[in-house]
């Protein structure tokens, strides 16, 4: 169940121009042309090598829940702006269009179309800001989780952020990416009940603040979550005072019920220092299981210096730095005509731009991924429509910014990444759970893209390459764009 979602329509998240647009070209009785728009983004956050592409779930249930009811008839009218036909339009509103689009989790790159919409043209005009909007947030910090999680090297991830979040939906919507992206957990209970993410926490500073003494407040703790006791030690003195009290709850407390301290943390100071410092503690006093969580403004780089350094850290809290994308708080996908329908065929459609970056790839085209001989991804490609490259074992291609670089790809194994997920404005994909596209992204990560991607320094770029027939289209187009 939806919980965040339920009494809410959100059909009214968009921007105004889509419907003044819309209405203009209802009045213009342009409502059955369908159109081609496109979805991309233009670079990967942090410099990175590639980004994970994520938020389709929320995308479907707008799509399917989309309406405008009577209170947002009136609003409209209240506008005085839209042509009466118009809203009556509106109030009778279902989507019509076919959408086609990665799997949720897919790994993805700088100039590919990741959804492609093929619709009416107000139908398609109407969905551009929510579909925008959850890609470029839920993508976002999904990317930022999984650079983080790369950097721990295998140790544990929580999400922290709730508190940081930009609100409830960014708090709750930014958990569920962070899971995708590869973190164990979350701190934020709803993301915890609507996705079945685990939820993990400690307790905050004023839970020992409260109590007449800082053992005193341990044991409490101890007494109420015997099974899953991780104490809080840097209220006061974290060497002096926080770990002796921690092992002596352990010793005192835990022990004669039959139970282990799981862990301490750590939420200021020289967390490198102190954790070392805490482990040989812990472990002269027999507690070599006990875990060292830290938390306190890390990001992928903090965390990789950590570890640098030799910290004694088993797990990481990760708060403002990855439920913002700190670093780099814009993804920048946008949404491009590609394409409108005359007589049956659709007609490529171009934007031209003095940044080479901002020049569109145009018409109805399809998006494969290159896997070689040891089943890495090597290349992906961009083929016009009518273009079947599965099913192929070699294939020529161009690199669109080294054109005279022909490329051939040999022994390969070629893989159409649009997947069909509505046609004629109904829902036929599948639904997957995060759970699942967590597990897909690890695969991909672990075994299909080259390491050299996922390096923070230099990353290798990934080939987007196009098919002669598709490039020769392109170059024509832009030849005959007239100023």
């Amino acid at each position: 169940m939806n919980k965040q979602n339920e009494a809410r329509n959100l059909s009214m998240v968009m921007d105004l121009y889509e419907l003044t647009m819309s209405n203009g070209y209802f009045t213009g009785g342009d409502t059955g042309t369908r159109v081609v728009f496109d979805v991309f983004y233009r670079n990967n956050p942090d410099k990175g090598g590639f980004s994970i592409f994520t938020g389709l779930g929320q995308i479907i249930e707008y799509i399917e829940g989309l309406h405008f009811d009577n209170e947002d008839i009136a609003y409209l009218r209240s506008l005085g702006i839209f042509d009466e036909r118009f809203l009556s339009f509106l109030k009778n509103f279902k989507f019509r269009g076919d959408i086609y689009a990665l799997e949720e989790g897919t790994v993805m790159y700088p100039g590919e179309p990741v959804i492609t919409v093929i619709a009416p043209l107000i139908d398609a005009q109407l969905i551009e800001t929510a579909v925008l909007l959850e890609i470029n947030h839920q993508s976002l910090i999904a990317t930022k989780t999984r650079r983080i999680c790369y950097a721990a090297g295998g140790r544990l991830v929580s999400d922290f952020g709730a508190r940081r979040a930009h609100n409830m939906d960014a708090a709750v919507y930014g958990a569920r990416a962070a899971f995708i992206g590869g973190a164990s957990s979350t701190a934020t209970v709803l993301a915890g009940q609507m996705f079945n993410i685990p939820a993990s926490g400690t307790m905050a500073h004023s839970w020992v603040m409260f109590y007449q003494d800082e053992f005193m407040a341990f044991k409490k703790y101890a007494e109420t979550y015997p099974d899953m006791t991780v104490l809080l030690v840097d209220t006061y003195d974290v060497l002096k005072s926080g770990i002796p009290n921690a092992i002596r709850t352990a010793k005192e407390v835990l022990e004669p019920m039959g139970r282990r301290l799981k862990g301490i943390r750590l939420d200021s100071g020289d967390l490198a220092y102190l954790s070392k410092k805490a482990r040989k503690m812990l472990d002269d006093a027999g507690l070599y299981d006990c875990i060292i969580v830290a938390s306190n403004s890390l990001d992928e780089f903090t965390i990789q210096s950590l570890i640098a350094q030799g910290a004694c850290i088993d797990s990481f809290g990760v708060g403002e730095r990855l439920i913002t994308s700190k670093s780099e708080p814009v993804f920048g996908a946008v949404y491009k005509l590609a394409a409108v329908e005359d007589n049956g065929v659709f007609v490529p459609r171009i934007k031209i731009s003095e940044n080479i970056e901002k020049i569109t790839n145009p018409g109805l085209k399809k998006l494969y991924r290159v896997y070689d001989e040891n089943n890495k991804a090597a290349a992906d490609i961009i083929a016009k429509y009518d273009e079947e490259l599965e099913g192929l074992s070699s294939t020529d291609c161009i690199d669109p910014l080294k054109p005279w670089k022909k490329r051939s790809f040999k022994n390969c194994r070629f893989v159409n990444l649009h997947k069909q997920i509505f046609k004629d404005g109904k829902f036929t994909g599948t639904k997957r759970s995060v759970q699942e596209i967590a597990v897909y992204v690890k695969k991909q990560l672990d075994n299909e893209i080259w390491v050299e991607e996922q390096r923070f320094e230099n990353p290798h770029i990934h080939y987007l390459d196009m098919t002669p027939a598709y490039y020769d289209m392109k170059r024509g187009l832009l030849a005959s764009v007239k100023e």
